[in-house]
């Protein structure tokens, strides 16, 4: 029997995991799940996941969604972007320093969920009691952080290929470091390692492994080493072909290869 499948709410979101119980389902079907905000609908992205940890604690896949739970789905949808668009003239009136990004209603409507970005805390009492006048549901204002903004506007990135966040990165990558930078030698330059969000580039952790493997045994450029030739400092590495160059008084540059 499948557990547990992983569900997402929308194209290319992060995935989270609910019980399945008896359904019979399959990946792209789209499901009533229930959440810590309320029922909402979602799509199946992986329907097949057997015996995952914490069964107990996780919430379930309700039903399919029928007919009438997508036309509703549709219906909200159409809603919240109207409701996006009061609260960003709520928040301009107010004087209120965010950057309103997207608004959803869990499927029954008891809850109006609006995400926004800003580089202070925000004071939002105000304008939720506004949106909860207007709306006559629960309002909830939730902040997000730039890695997050990024993927929801898009763009291209420098390789010039869409966003990995916005196109098929699911969970968003909170590991990366400027050693990974390092340890694949690259230039310390913001414009060259960070991405559109400011941060350091998501695809900096995609070889970061291999390039570890690949840099043991490897000097550092400036090191001081003995070779064949005699002693001389290193100038340059190419980590993945594990060589590097050292410049030799009165030999010049030399290449030295570990495999």
């Amino acid at each position: 029997m499948h557990d547990v499948a992983g569900i997402s709410f929308k194209d290319n979101g992060k995935l989270y995991f609910f019980k399945v119980n008896d359904l019979k389902i399959k990946d792209g079907d789209f499901v009533v799940v229930e959440t810590d905000k309320g029922l909402q609908i979602g799509k199946v992205v992986i329907s097949n996941i057997i015996n995952k940890d914490e069964l107990e604690n996780m919430k379930s896949i309700i039903r399919i969604a029928t007919n009438r739970d997508l036309k509703n789905y549709e219906i909200n949808k159409r809603d919240a972007e109207e409701a996006l668009e009061t609260a960003r003239s709520i928040a301009k009136e107010l004087d209120l320093n965010m950057n309103l990004l997207e608004a959803n209603y869990t499927l029954e409507r008891k809850q109006l969920i609006f995400l926004f970005v800003s580089e202070t805390r925000v004071d939002f009492r105000e304008m939720a009691r506004e949106l909860a006048s207007i709306y006559k549901t629960r309002i909830e204002l939730r902040q997000i952080g730039v890695r997050d903004r990024a993927k929801e506007i898009s763009g291209l990135g420098q390789c010039g290929r869409e966003l990995c966040c916005s196109s098929f990165l699911r969970n968003m990558t909170d590991g990366v470091s400027i050693n990974m930078a390092k340890n694949q030698n690259l230039a310390l330059n913001p414009s060259k390692i960070n991405g559109q969000c400011g941060r350091l580039l998501c695809c900096l952790s995609y070889e970061d492994d291999v390039y570890t493997e690949r840099r043991v045994g490897l000097p550092n450029i400036g090191d001081v080493v003995r070779t064949n030739k005699g002693k001389g400092t290193v100038v340059s590495l190419d980590i993945l072909k594990r060589s590097y160059q050292v410049d030799v008084p009165d030999e010049g540059r030399i290449t030295v290869n570990l495999d």
